[in-house]
């Protein structure tokens, strides 16, 4: 059977140009169709990848990923996994929303081969361009037979995707997995394994995020959640506007911009420190769940630092987010509250 790896582009900054002479943070992301950025890796594949098949699902700035291209990548990626000669699959994409990307087709996608996302931090014209390694590397992870569920792989380093979040804005090692360590690195030309402990260590830690979930066809009827902030001096003022927000009809659903119609139907509390929150915060959660405008269920607290985790219970009660990002918290949300509504 042959060995088949489809490569899925949406852009980003792997298929961004720059103009000749100009800095290197000037660049116009997803210039490049994703067939460009594989013709000249192709002839260093060798042999244990047999045919690659190029699909080009977008090509935008990641910064402005919606919830339409999603859906349009779901879509392809699951008819991936269920085509019998497909042994793995690739995403390109930017690095600003990858996180939130990854936390969507862990949730979604059915099936165990392998999703890989793979981004760059310097456009593909760059003499010094990093996105041909990465994209040679997510390749042959996703033909590694290890390697099961949705990945990222980014300088040299492979995590499971829910683990990991953008730590700089523009270092070349700009993600990190919070203190979990990489499960495999790259080096001699192939991955090597931490060891078979971090294999089922980074498959455990997949399973406890969102699986198995179903979001409504339409992408403007997808459940609105929105992220509100603690930090010093903060009221219960914005969650109180949020709920009051109820919506209303617009034009723009066709291109399932939903936020700015439906109402507000869940909340990720980005936290200060280890799961703490304003007490101001605290108290408009409370009035807002006395007052039937909130459940228990529509509520989830994420860390907003770049590091580590919530452990252990906060004395709020909240319900955690555990390893998640509050952004990747918001998906995760929106995500179980689709699926408990079917």
């Amino acid at each position: 059977m042959q060995t088949t790896v489809r490569v899925l582009g949406t852009g980003g900054t792997i298929a961004g140009t720059a103009s000749q002479g100009s800095a290197e943070s000037v660049y116009k992301a997803g210039q490049l169709a994703v067939e460009e950025l594989l013709k000249p890796l192709l002839p260093q594949l060798g042999t244990r990848i047999q045919s690659v098949q190029a699909v080009q699902v977008a090509q935008l700035d990641s910064r402005d990923m919606d919830h339409a291209v999603w859906q349009r990548l779901a879509a392809e990626l699951q008819a991936g996994q269920e085509n019998e000669q497909v042994v793995g699959q690739v995403v390109t994409h930017g690095t600003d929303t990858v996180e939130e990307t990854a936390v969507f087709l862990q949730g979604v996608l059915r099936g165990a081969k392998p999703v890989v996302l793979t981004a760059a931090m310097r456009p593909a014209t760059s003499p010094q361009a990093d996105g041909p390694a990465h994209l040679i590397q997510a390749l042959h992870l996703a033909a590694d037979p290890a390697a099961r569920g949705v990945w990222m792989v980014f300088g040299g380093r492979a995590w499971p995707a829910v683990q990991v979040r953008k730590v700089h804005p523009f270092a070349l090692q700009a993600f990190s997995a919070g203190d979990g360590p990489a499960a495999a690195t790259w080096g001699g030309g192939g991955w090597v394994w931490a060891s078979d402990q971090a294999v089922g260590a980074a498959q455990g830690a997949q399973s406890t995020e969102p699986a198995g979930c179903v979001m409504p066809e339409r992408c403007e009827d997808w459940p609105r959640v929105e992220i509100v902030h603690s930090h010093a001096g903060a009221s219960g003022h914005a969650l109180e506007a949020l709920l009051r927000d109820g919506g209303g009809a617009d034009d723009s659903a066709e291109r399932c911009d939903q936020a700015a119609l439906a109402p507000v139907v869940g909340v990720v509390i980005s936290s200060t420190g280890n799961g703490s929150i304003h007490h101001s915060i605290h108290q408009a959660l409370q009035n807002a769940v006395h007052a039937g405008r909130l459940k228990r269920e529509q509520i989830l607290v994420a860390t907003r630092c770049t590091q580590g985790w919530v452990v252990g219970e906060p004395d709020h009660g909240w319900p955690v987010a555990a390893r998640l990002t509050p952004a990747q918290a918001r998906v995760a949300l929106m995500l179980q509250l689709a699926t408990a509504g079917r």
